[in-house]
């Protein structure tokens, strides 16, 4: 089967999951994704794709309600059985500054480039959760896309959404998160999942080892010495270490310290590894990454994991 049946027979199967509005709905998806920018909502009616008059946009949205759930089976059907599941999952802001009657607004992160702004914004968050298929490019497919409400946290949101594909799955994934999920509430709500989780950790974290031997007098501790990712002065030696020739990012360090936890998760252990690029006389700011990996059946020191690390340093 070519690639353009392939692609046709996906459509077919969506196109019939949708439910009211489907022909509507369907041409504001096509023009969704073929429009390169897009300022307004109303501005979608114009796209070639949209054969419809522009009050069928609102139309649409108003009476079509689509399974979620079947629609990600339609999904996970396009995607290989057989070879290890890379999923990201994210948390994003949509500013509605002056949308002051839109439901729910609350108040989220997002970056800015002007230099002293704090990084935050009115309106609503998103946690989504996408298969990534290639270790270069661009493409994407979300699994899950859904707002996080004021009742939910986007850390409960995205462990809900995590253990979701999870149950879907024949084989272990691999799940990459951001700093924002390098926590224990993260850690102890995905602990049950058949998930390898890699974790993107702030550089000012504090991770413990394991404690001592009991010695018998008062209760027994939870944790070791403190490994604080901001003071070299309290690492000791890694567990592994090894040098990885990256095509893109070029020579890099890895070291491995096994048998470490979150103080409020003194129960899950984790690997933490460091990243460091080599610096040349153009890239000599770039600061080092620190991950952490849990309980993951990867080999933390081989060339596909280094591929993965160097590319959440872009």
């Amino acid at each position: 089967m070519s690639h353009f049946d392939k692609l046709r027979a996906f459509r077919h199967q969506a196109y019939t999951l949708i439910g009211n509005g489907i022909d509507a709905l369907f041409d504001l998806m096509d023009a969704v994704l073929v429009s390169r920018s897009v300022y307004s909502f109303a501005e979608l009616s114009l796209s070639p794709v949209f054969r419809r008059q522009w009050s069928s946009l609102y139309e649409s949205l108003q009476d079509s309600n689509p399974p979620r759930q079947q629609l990600m089976d339609v999904y996970l059907e396009q995607m290989p059985q057989d070879e290890q599941i890379v999923l990201a999952g994210d948390h994003t802001a949509w500013s509605r500054l002056q949308a002051e009657t839109l439901r729910e607004r609350t108040y989220e992160h997002q970056a800015t480039p002007m230099r002293g702004a704090k990084p935050v914004t009115l309106g609503q968050g998103y946690s989504t959760i996408a298969w990534i298929p290639q270790t270069q490019g661009s493409w994407a497919l979300p699994l899950l896309h859904e707002r996080i409400t004021s009742a939910d946290t986007p850390i409960e949101k995205a462990a809900t959404q995590l253990a979701q594909v999870c149950q879907k799955l024949t084989t272990r994934p691999l799940s990459l998160w951001d700093a924002e999920y390098g926590c224990a509430p993260f850690l102890l709500k995905t602990a049950e999942l058949s998930c390898d989780k890699l974790i993107r950790l702030r550089s000012n974290r504090v991770l413990y080892g394991a404690p001592p031997p009991y010695t018998g007098i008062g209760r027994p501790r939870k944790h070791g010495d403190k490994f604080k990712l901001n003071e070299p002065t309290s690492w000791w030696q890694p567990d592994e270490a090894q040098s990885v020739e990256d095509e893109k990012w070029g020579q890099l360090r890895l070291q491995i310290w096994h048998g470490l936890h979150l103080r409020q998760a003194a129960k899950q252990g984790l690997s933490l590894i460091r990243v460091e690029r080599v610096s040349s006389s153009k890239d000599s700011s770039l600061k080092p990454l620190w991950a952490d990996l849990g309980r993951t059946r990867i080999p933390p020191t081989s060339n596909a994991l280094a591929a993965i690390l160097a590319s959440l340093c872009d």
